[in-house]
């Protein structure tokens, strides 16, 4: 088990006090914080090879490609990729996944072609595939949550079909927690021959997550949800998908050649080798830089031991809240079936009274739809509370968090 008070000692942030109270930051679904490991691998990056990359044969441009580089390659090992040629840095999940709704999307679905999505999904994994449909004209079609906030796994099955050419789902909710079988899906999804897009953002900063044991073709995910800088996430995709795709955008670095034919007064281009191809104009290096180091750290704690302490965390405020008498948990109350993410109510507030109340005894929440109204819609709730988890936060926090929800139930 890790120790989440040495922990502790990494992050800056958690010795700020809000209020005059102690910051206690349960907001980590949203964004995580940084270790000192990532602000000084950002920080030493800056200070002593700023450079471009791929673009000058000098030693800093020499430095710097090698650091970008070798953090793909740290991304690929974290995640039981075949190398770094199938990993794609981007800006978040979100940018993930609209690349390969135009990518391939773009080229590959028409007329009655489908895309199962489930509805306990986040906007980013719903809006590009509804925006491309009134594009290309294919179905979206939706499978339906239980009332546990868990997959009905039944539906799915009973919607995918011949004409179902994506399938995307979540691994992780980002509002109940719950932990999807993406292997099963996968399995099945594969039998059909539709491909899989996995959103990960709140899976692989958790879980000990395997591209291969999963055997999905894309993972989206994003470096802050895991201790790295916000604008750098990652797409993986298997490499001969990725070979056969457009790339989604154009200009330098993805290409590798351009030539004017006077002939036919056109230009010519060929496309650079993966994962660059997918990567145009001069990318968030530093960002790069700071997501390595994150995934360093992580694998250093260990991410079995991640999950285990989430997992006590979890089972540990779902029993203190227990306590509670105006406060409705929501999702399954199983916290091995689930990562440290906690949606609740107090009757007679809204989620932003309650994350006002929390605040100002220095308790950092999520309130409202969380980017997933659908399921919000699913439970009968114009918006929730969400207290999320990670490895530095601890049970003395939870006791405080209890006894200010206490309060509130009171007032």
């Amino acid at each position: 088990m890790l120790d989440p008070y040495k922990i502790r000692e990494y992050f800056p942030i958690l010795k700020r006090k809000i209020n005059n109270h102690p910051l206690i930051y349960f907001d980590n679904a949203a964004t995580t914080q940084k270790p000192r490991q990532v602000i000084e691998a950002i920080k030493e990056f800056y200070e002593k090879c700023n450079a471009n990359v791929h673009r000058a044969i000098h030693t800093l441009s020499q430095e710097a490609s090698e650091l970008y580089e070798n953090a793909h390659e740290e991304v690929a090992k974290f995640i039981n990729a075949n190398g770094m040629e199938e990993i794609i840095f981007v800006r978040g999940t979100t940018e993930a996944i609209n690349l390969v709704a135009y990518a391939w999307g773009l080229r590959n679905l028409k007329g009655e072609d489908e895309v199962l999505v489930t509805l306990m999904e986040h906007h980013s994994n719903i809006v590009p595939w509804e925006m491309l449909s009134k594009i290309n004209g294919f179905q979206v079609k939706y499978v339906g949550v239980k009332n546990d906030g868990t997959l009905n796994y039944e539906a799915f099955e009973n919607a995918i079909s011949e004409k179902t050419r994506m399938v995307c789902l979540s691994h992780v909710s980002n509002v109940t927690g719950v932990i999807n079988d993406v292997k099963k899906v996968a399995k099945i999804a594969h039998e059909y021959g539709a491909l899989v897009l996995v959103d990960g953002a709140q899976s692989v900063p958790h879980l000990l997550v395997s591209v291969k044991d999963l055997d999905i073709d894309f993972l989206a995910f994003s470096g802050h949800k895991m201790l790295g800088p916000t604008g750098i996430g990652v797409l993986y995709g298997k490499r001969e998908i990725l070979e056969e795709m457009e790339p989604f955008h154009g200009g330098g670095e993805m290409i590798r050649e351009v030539t004017f034919n006077t002939v036919t007064k056109r230009c010519s281009i060929s496309w650079n080798d993966l994962p660059w191809k997918f990567e145009a104009g001069t990318p968030n290096i530093s960002g790069g830089v700071g997501l390595m180091a994150a995934v360093r750290y992580l694998k250093d704690v260990g991410m079995e031991n991640v999950k285990a302490h989430e997992e006590t965390l979890t089972e540990y405020v779902m029993r203190r809240m227990q306590e509670l008498e105006k406060v409705k948990i929501y999702g399954p109350k199983d916290a091995s079936v689930k990562c440290g993410i906690i949606p609740f109510s107090v009757d007679g507030l809204s989620s932003h009274d309650i994350a006002l109340f929390l605040d100002s005894y220095g308790i950092m929440i999520r309130s409202g739809f969380h980017c997933a109204q659908p399921l919000h819609e699913k439970f009968n709730l114009k918006s929730s509370a969400r207290a999320s988890f990670y490895i530095y936060n601890t049970r003395e926090e939870i006791d405080r968090f209890v006894e200010v929800l206490k309060e509130i139930e009171q007032f």
